[in-house]
């Protein structure tokens, strides 16, 4: 009897050259690349690749980690400046204008944890910055780049969430109050209201570490994964509160991360089970399990034209062309 679905189709292409298992991915905006896509990879060696994605090779490589590997990378919205944040301890701020590829500025970090940063665009020339703060269950709020401390985020002594292991900053369109959706390693999701440094709203999304979480402003609507089967759905209302409202159980363990695509159609996960799995992001149905890497799925990434990047503990970065944005 045929089957009833295709089986997915492969990789569009796949980047190698890495020498290293790729940790994190990040699409350099449309309005930045100039008719030339760009795709960042940040690697265990502590190196930044930058890939052109019509040469299908790399255009530079950013050596700033000193060895250490390559957690998180964003590009900041005013122009040519890429953020790296490594296992050095150290968050650099490079400029990569007109051919450049030089550190401006670095901020020195006081956890040596997994836990990624997270950046909040306030103004042209100003943004806002969460990283894990001093203290093991800390997350510290910078004012940048003049490095100017807001706050300090620390949960209530009877809470004990541990360490924070990912974060999102974001604000609404009709309030100037930036809010910040921490995962912690007790598995729960805790928003945080920075100018009050209060705790909004805490759920127990997961019976494992949260390994990574997205969240949709406008439908007011987020994911977590973790190192458990349980992908979490939850909702956030008028009140600021949480509410898990939609679990999906996967066949094995480990969520490495999770990325809601800009068109908010569709969702990808990078699994430990080498698998990259792809769901409707209003339904949560199963719409597709991407197996080729040959290790451990570490990070996937959307470009705005749907494009899907995703790096492995095998060293390659897989492309992936599906459900196209219309």
């Amino acid at each position: 009897m045929a089957a009833l679905f295709p089986p997915p189709p492969g990789p569009r292409f796949v980047l190698r050259g890495t020498q290293s298992p790729v940790n994190t991915l990040h699409f350099c905006p449309a309005s930045q690349a100039l008719g030339n896509p760009l795709l960042f990879s940040g690697s265990q060696s502590g190196l930044v690749h930058i890939w052109s994605l019509q040469t299908r090779r790399t255009v530079a490589t950013l050596n700033g980690h000193r060895g250490q590997s390559v957690t998180w990378l964003k590009t900041l919205p005013q122009g040519h400046q890429l953020l790296s944040q490594g296992r050095d301890l150290r968050l650099c701020l490079w400029d990569l204008a007109e051919g450049r590829n030089t550190i401006m500025d670095a901020v020195q970090l006081d956890s040596v944890g997994f836990c990624k940063s997270s950046i909040l665009a306030r103004e042209q020339l100003c943004w806002m910055l969460a990283v894990p703060g001093k203290g093991s269950d800390e997350v510290q709020i910078l004012e940048m780049p003049s490095k100017t401390s807001v706050c300090t985020l620390k949960p209530e002594a009877d809470a004990k969430p541990g360490m924070p292991m990912c974060l999102g900053l974001w604000q609404t369109n009709s309030s100037p109050r930036p809010l910040l959706l921490a995962g912690y390693e007790d598995g729960s999701v805790i928003l945080w209201d920075i100018s009050e440094r209060k705790v909004c709203s805490r759920i127990a999304c997961h019976e494992e570490p949260v390994m990574g979480l997205d969240f949709d402003s406008q439908k007011a609507k987020g994911v977590s994964g973790s190192a458990g089967k349980v992908l979490a759905v939850w909702s956030l209302d008028s009140q600021q509160s949480l509410q898990v409202y939609k679990t999906h159980e996967l066949t094995n363990p480990g969520i490495a991360e999770v990325t809601i695509r800009p068109d908010h159609k569709i969702l990808a996960t990078a699994g430990w089970d080498h698998r990259i799995r792809v769901f409707h992001w209003r339904t949560m149905k199963p719409l597709a399990v991407l197996d080729f890497h040959s290790a451990s799925v570490y990070c996937v990434a959307f470009a705005t034209d749907g494009l899907l990047a995703a790096g492995s503990k095998d060293q390659r970065i897989s492309i992936w062309s599906l459900y196209p944005c219309p």
